[in-house]
């Protein structure tokens, strides 16, 4: 129980700056700029197009590290060790993260896509649970702060062990289904995941260590993190900004994709938060674990899904421009969802908190 206190006093003082609220406007604002760039300056593309290794874009890969390296910072082995102490939100959100958002993301897929590159971009999204934006949603939500840090821990491991996994076998069940030839490439794939996943966990490993031995956890934890996270912000801004100046001319020409990608992702998120949130009542949860397990259990870690799509068909592809929408709208549904959890709490929806 002092645990919990403990975790709850450091979130106390934390708050969430005027630029980060109006988040949604910024993304909104970088995809207009970056579709303004693409027209003013048609060059553009393939000039940034041509600065990339082995099909990796070096600007969006330098952009994507920076967004991954601070939720890196975030995982605690300590806390993974105190998954026996109240284990059900955990497994329910685990299995939310890898049965159910994949299975829900391939039918939506299946159902209502017929491009290849489209399919792929909504495998991504629905195989690859969120491990940075949930901790702000979740302390907005007023949730339990120590079950958000332990899950999205967990969540960084799992992705690891998990991801490739599923990714494959969802590709597969498509090809089958569809009779298509979506292309992948394990090895790839592999690679990506060790430099957009692997590469930053192990630098926030190392540089947690370095800095909290020399500066100590205070300091870590109030001034590097905070500083950290602002540039992660940024490198999501200038990500956007590049993959629209990219995908311009391609939304242009063909505004219907982001209708074609818009009906399956939200579908898909309305029926995976739905499922979510009975099954949090179905099992007594009390609104501080459930609110927790369902943003989890109901987003995406889009930045992963955006490297392995630029690395699979390239940085200005429309499988990039795919998993580009998925961040779109679920900056939008996970503020939906703080405000619709804490309406429910004061409904009585869930169980009183023990």
């Amino acid at each position: 129980m002092s645990e919990d206190k403990n975790t709850e006093s450091k979130d106390v003082g934390r708050k969430i700056s005027f630029f980060e609220k109006l988040l949604p406007i910024w993304i909104i604002m970088c995809m207009a700029l970056g579709i303004f760039l693409s027209i003013v300056i048609p060059g553009i593309s393939e000039a940034i197009n041509s600065w990339q290794v082995r099909g990796i874009s070096i600007p969006i890969g330098i952009c994507l590290f920076f967004m991954m390296y601070p939720a890196m910072l975030n995982l605690q082995a300590a806390e993974i060790r105190k998954l026996g102490k109240n284990p059900k939100p955990i497994i329910l959100t685990l299995v939310s993260n890898w049965i159910i958002a994949p299975i829900i993301g391939i039918t939506m897929a299946i159902l209502f896509l017929e491009d290849e590159q489209l399919i792929f971009a909504i495998i991504l999204l629905s195989s690859s649970p969120c491990t940075a934006m949930v901790l702000v949603w979740g302390w907005m939500a007023k949730g339990n702060q120590e079950q958000n840090v332990i899950t999205t821990s967990v969540n960084t491991a799992t992705i690891i062990l998990l991801y490739i996994p599923v990714v494959m076998l969802l590709v597969f069940i498509a090809n089958i289904t569809l009779e298509k030839d979506i292309p992948l490439d394990p090895v790839l794939l592999l690679i990506s995941l060790f430099i957009f996943i692997g590469a930053p966990l192990l630098l926030g490993i190392i540089s947690k260590k370095l800095l909290t031995k020399t500066k100590g956890e205070e300091w870590f934890d109030n001034t590097y993190k905070p500083a950290i996270s602002k540039i992660a912000i940024g490198a999501l801004l200038m990500t956007l900004i590049v993959l629209f100046s990219l995908n311009g001319q391609i939304l242009i020409e063909r505004p219907d994709l982001l209708l074609l990608i818009s009906i399956p992702l939200l579908i898909g998120f309305a029926i995976v938060v739905t499922i979510n949130t009975i099954i949090t009542k179905l099992a007594k949860l009390s609104y501080r674990e459930a609110i927790i397990t369902i943003i989890i259990g109901s987003s995406s870690h889009f930045e992963i899904a955006i490297a392995v799509a630029i690395a699979m068909y390239g940085v200005g592809s429309i499988a990039a421009l795919g998993t580009t929408m998925g961040l779109f709208w679920e900056v939008p549904i996970m503020l939906s969802l703080v405000y619709i959890g804490i309406y429910l709490n004061k409904k009585g929806f869930w169980e009183s908190e023990k």
